[in-house]
């Protein structure tokens, strides 16, 4: 009786223990195929990321068509001599190296000009918001300008400058030296970042570089910081400010135009510039209104 009890047991024991083997078996088998899948799952998942990242590039924006569909450019610009300014007292017709080089570039595309007025610190939410097709005013290349729009091959070298009244701009001749004056400056301006640069804190933004001038000539503010090319047209005998002059260069830089980011239209205006560089047009307009072209 033992014997049988002890034979039933070991036959129970053993069909325990091939279950127990069969088992594991299965479950080595369930893991070998989970890491088969394992790497297939992640190909598949590359794969689509990486789809999906040629998907996400930025498109083109296709400006030149709608701009020659609409027969007109909008131009984004400030009052600015000598880039736009008006030729009358009744404000009726612009002038100015930008305005002619614009209408040029206009009319090899078969498109008329439309200048439109803008606010200086919001001409890349117009740009955004396509209020106009392109800021064209004697905007200086900056990371700013270069992160937020689409912008052209530098067209005019520019310099910042100390302006002051005239009996008093040669006592200032270093950055050193300007430390304590009080300024007006257009807000928004390279003019102003050069005062941020040099960590000068009584500054006034006023609403564009024609104001900055007048401030400065009332007495308002000892100085301010403005292009170059607005400071030779603008001030010294036989000039708006006769009683100011300018000085001390503060920053060297380059001018540009600035379209939306991705739009085709900065490759048409570069094309045309480069074209009226070749035939000299556009030095001939340089030339007019005593400025330099960049290289």
């Amino acid at each position: 009786m033992k014997k049988k009890t002890i034979a039933i047991i070991m036959a129970v024991l053993m069909v325990v223990l091939c279950f127990g083997l069969a088992a594991c078996g299965d479950k080595n088998d369930g893991d070998d195929v989970l890491q088969d899948k394992g790497p297939t799952s992640n190909v598949e998942a590359t794969d689509g990321t990486e789809e999906n990242n040629e998907n996400d590039e930025p498109k083109a924006v296709e400006d030149l068509a709608a701009i020659k569909a609409a027969g007109k450019m909008v131009i984004g610009i400030t009052i600015y001599e000598p880039m736009n300014y008006y030729a009358d007292k009744a404000k009726t017709k612009l002038t100015g190296f930008d305005t002619e080089f614009a209408e040029a570039v206009c009319e090899k595309l078969g498109v008329e000009p439309e200048f439109f007025i803008i606010e200086w610190t919001r001409k890349f939410q117009e740009l955004d918001a396509k209020t106009i097709d392109c800021v064209w005013n004697g905007m200086t290349i900056t990371d700013e300008a270069l992160a937020n729009s689409s912008v052209s091959d530098p067209y005019i070298k520019n310099a910042q400058v100390l302006v002051m009244k005239k009996d008093k701009i040669a006592d200032f001749t270093t950055a050193d030296s300007i430390k304590d004056l009080t300024f007006a400056v257009e807000a928004g301006s390279a003019g102003e970042n050069v005062l941020k640069d040099l960590e000068i804190k009584n500054v006034t933004g006023v609403l564009d570089q024609s104001k900055a001038l007048l401030e400065v000539s009332s007495g308002v503010a000892d100085a301010c910081v403005i292009d170059i090319t607005m400071a030779k047209s603008m001030t010294g005998e036989g000039t708006s400010y006769a009683n100011l002059a300018y000085g001390l260069e503060l920053s060297t830089e380059e001018y540009g135009i600035s379209c939306r980011e991705g739009s085709d239209l900065t490759a048409e205006i570069n094309k045309i510039m480069a074209e009226m560089k070749a035939d000299g047009s556009l030095q001939a307009i340089a030339d007019k209104y005593s400025l330099n072209l960049a290289d």
